[in-house]
């Protein structure tokens, strides 16, 4: 991989391809930004509709199951029919999918809807960076390009809660899915004018079997992962069970794609050790950063007693900041070098890990809100240089099935994330409240905070403020863990990525050498 990012002397840019970015920008920010403006939504739409609990977890989970397993299959089928066609037809779908969502007049119409919109949201993500490599023919203008689009993907995630909180003061639940209907709507008006159009036409017919078992292997994967993210270790055998099932279809679909003369995904592309490397660095970033994230937001709220939007607010400084790394990647890159840059942005983000570990319980809500804007700055410049670097690494014709890789590594983390550290959460908090508290509703008190919360309020003022200090004290506790393991994970990865790119650039240098991961196309 070439250290930089480099100018290159490709044609540049002009207003429409700006503009045309600016028009991607939009289903990218609104995909993102529709999970996280739904936690806050889904008890108004729970008890507007009897949403059971098991619905619930389907509302919520059913969105990114589909998005995650169709992401493969998506980003390639756009190589194949168009990326342009296939993000109108996504961005239709999901703008009509939108408005039957928010006139859902039962759990499973809602849940139906839910599950369309997450098959309609895959088209979406990767068609918006692949078009990207498209339209960007310069180096350096590609690499602020998918910064840009990088900012706006982090954004939405963060800001979801606070628009939806908003949303939710004013308007019915059903308001927030409707946020939806005008993005999509102008993406259909000016696409086609903006936007152009590529289709490989060499790429042969899409292989109905690999479609099947991408899809049944990232399922099964992620299903496994957040049944032990709920569960925990008392009852793990669905999530074991589902998890192997997953690594056994997984087998045979890598078997199967290294058979095919066009396979659903290249699997050479990872032969080259910082293509995989920098894969490898986003999606554990990714689950470092979802698992505290969780803890942290469920810090400031059951621990500091926040509302749910004025949560939302006081973390809404982490979109902010991952934009602004993100926008600092390429800049920094020019002057560091990509692994420079990388390294330097997970080293300030191990910071912020340790800033998260120092937190005290119920009076450290500003060090819990600067420890995750640095967390989040540091991973900018991974991201947007990480996606930079993987889309461009393949020519033009594979664009879509390298960003569908990108995607659906960091959903693959991120449930990773929420499973691992949620896990660790729990069982830190368990572990000290059994040794800790031995009063009344003690066995209640002992499962979860929440537990705990609900059990103090059947007890005397007393007992109930000894209950919720040592509840307190317990979860925050289990922050700290997750912040050393995210500060260790984001020093790792900053280790791992350099000495990758050095690596990589050393086989470059090499005259009888293959071609290492570039940051052009090869």
């Amino acid at each position: 991989m070439s250290d930089t990012v480099p100018t290159g002397t490709a044609r540049r840019a002009g207003r429409r391809e700006w503009l045309g970015l600016a028009v991607l920008g939009l289903p990218t920010l609104l995909v993102s930004l529709d999970i996280g403006a739904l936690f806050l939504a889904l008890p108004h739409l729970s008890a507007d509709l009897g949403a059971s609990s098991t619905q619930q977890l389907w509302i919520t989970d059913i969105y990114g199951f589909l998005t995650a397993g169709f992401l493969i299959t998506m980003g390639t089928l756009g190589d194949r029919v168009g990326r342009r066609k296939l993000l109108l037809i996504g961005a239709a779908l999901f703008g009509v999918l939108s408005v039957v969502a928010a006139y859902a007049t039962s759990p499973e119409m809602l849940i139906a809807a839910r599950a369309l919109l997450g098959i309609a949201g895959a088209t979406l993500m990767p068609s918006t960076l692949a078009l990207i490599s498209n339209m960007f023919h310069d180096d350096r203008q590609r690499g602020t390009a998918i910064a840009a689009w990088v900012s706006c993907m982090m954004t939405g995630a963060a800001l979801g809660p606070v628009i939806g909180g908003v949303m939710l003061n004013y308007f019915w639940w059903g308001a927030v899915f409707l946020l939806g209907v005008p993005v999509m709507l102008l993406l259909l008006l000016v696409g086609p004018k903006l936007l152009p159009e590529y289709r490989n036409s060499g790429a042969g017919r899409l292989d109905l079997v690999s479609v099947v078992l991408s899809l049944a292997a990232v399922l099964s994967i992620i299903y496994g992962f957040k049944e032990l993210a709920v569960y925990g270790l008392d009852s793990p055998t669905t999530a074991i069970v589902s998890i192997v099932a997953g690594l056994v279809l997984g087998f045979l679909f890598a078997r199967r794609q290294l058979r095919l003369d066009h396979p659903l995904l290249d699997l050479r592309l990872f032969r080259t050790g910082a293509f995989s490397a920098l894969l490898t660095a986003m999606m554990l970033a990714a689950g470092a950063m979802a698992g505290t994230f969780l803890l942290s937001s469920q810090y400031v709220q059951s621990v500091l007693g926040l509302s749910p939007a004025e949560a939302g607010l006081w973390l809404a400084p982490t979109g902010i900041s991952i934009a602004v790394g993100s926008q600092l990647g390429p800049i920094l890159s020019r002057k560091l070098g990509n692994s420079g840059a990388i390294a330097g942005g997970l080293a300030v983000g191990a910071v912020g890990f340790l800033l998260i570990a120092l937190v005290r319980s119920e009076t450290d809500l500003a060090l819990v809100v600067a420890g995750l804007a640095l967390v989040h700055l540091g991973a900018g410049p991974l991201f947007a240089l990480g996606a930079f670097l993987v889309v461009g690494t393949v020519p033009p014709e594979r664009a879509g099935s390298a960003a569908s890789m990108s995607e659906t590594s960091n959903n693959f983390g991120s449930t990773l994330g929420l499973a691992v550290l949620g896990t660790i959460g729990t069982a830190v908090y368990r572990d000290q409240m059994e040794s800790g508290y031995t009063g009344a509703a003690a066995e209640q008190a002992r499962e979860t905070l929440a537990g705990a919360t609900a059990a103090a309020g059947t007890l005397e003022p007393g007992a109930a403020s000894q209950l919720l200090t040592v509840a307190h004290g317990a979860f925050t506790s289990g922050l700290h863990t997750a912040g050393v393991i995210g500060g260790v994970v984001f020093l790792a990865m900053a280790a791992i990525v350099a000495a990758s790119q050095r690596k990589a650039a050393r086989v470059q240098q090499a005259p009888a050498a293959e071609p290492a991961l570039s940051s052009a196309h090869s």
